[in-house]
């Protein structure tokens, strides 16, 4: 089973175009260019050049970056992991890591370079920051997804910092109520990291990797990223009217990982169902803060 899940696709084109699609995630793509144009828009930025750009930066060649080189360094625990291999990522073959990491440099390095030449110094250091952060994750020597805490920290930080640079790109100014709600997304995506480790504690202690979950055990860390996703509803109430109104959607997130209070460490894998149903609430929730947005925009 391991053999056909890891097995070479063949040499063709279309083999590695499957594997390099695969491995940058495109059920998550939105995730990253979501808030980024969001920010962006709602910020006062409108459908420039810079728009388009940044929010196809972050729709596929940051997520090719961000997952690719995670699937590249994280081969042997992949093969372990029962989930991979669909919908939550490929078991990237042998044959196409040197390709993946040259893809991931090739197709990110002109957006980037069009970014910081349309931008000024406090995006261009949101920039460095957004690219520290997805290759210390993953990379040898730095391996930030290994250190327990740091893990989500920095997992939040790659969901967040579009937002901040398309707030930088418009030079939007860190009020209290924009800080609140950076500091809501921050925590939600802390909380959202730390319950997708649980599902692969097993896994993870198998392959020698250490992550928030297997420091914390399954049952402390999924109280944890509940307490977060209430903590990240409360921090929206000190954001301005009608935002306010968005702390409500914390709930079913909370509510999603309810289930899973009391879970051994054995069972970690169960939190997959958990997980799956997290993948398509934040469709829902975009999908209702997308017509929030819409009518605030045409009420104003």
């Amino acid at each position: 089973m391991t053999v056909s899940r890891a097995a070479d696709t063949g040499p063709s084109v279309g083999g590695a175009l499957r594997q390099l699609v695969g491995s940058s995630r495109p059920v998550s793509w939105i995730n990253t260019a979501y808030p980024f144009a969001a920010a962006y828009l709602l910020s006062g930025g409108g459908l420039t050049a810079t728009f388009v750009v940044g929010t196809l930066w972050f729709l596929i060649p940051y997520n090719l970056l961000m997952y690719g080189v995670n699937d590249v360094f994280d081969f042997e625990s992949d093969l372990r992991n029962p989930r991979k291999g669909g919908l939550e990522g490929v078991v990237l073959s042998r044959r196409w890591h040197r390709l993946t990491l040259w893809a991931a440099v090739v197709t990110n390095v002109p957006f980037v370079v069009l970014l910081v030449l349309w931008g000024d110094a406090v995006s261009t250091v949101t920039l460095a920051v957004i690219l520290f952060a997805v290759i210390a994750y993953s990379a040898p020597g730095l391996r930030f997804k290994e250190r327990p805490v740091v893990d989500s920290i920095t997992s939040s930080t790659h969901f967040v910092s579009p937002a901040v640079l398309g707030l930088a790109l418009t030079d939007t100014p860190l009020t209290s109520p924009v800080l609140a709600g950076l500091g809501s997304f921050f925590v939600w995506g802390m909380a959202s990291h730390a319950f997708g480790a649980v599902q692969d504690i097993e896994a993870d202690r198998e392959a020698g990797i250490a992550s928030v979950a297997t420091a914390l055990g399954a049952a402390p860390t999924v109280r944890a990223a509940f307490l977060g996703y209430l903590v990240s509803g409360g921090l929206l109430l000190a954001t301005d009217w009608p935002i306010v109104w968005a702390a409500l959607l914390a709930l079913p997130y909370a509510a999603s990982v309810a289930p899973f209070l009391r879970l051994s460490d054995r069972d970690c894998e169960q939190a997959n169902a958990g997980w799956r149903r997290f993948i398509w609430l934040n469709f829902f929730t975009g999908f209702v803060l997308t017509q929030f947005f819409i009518w605030m925009s045409l009420a104003t």
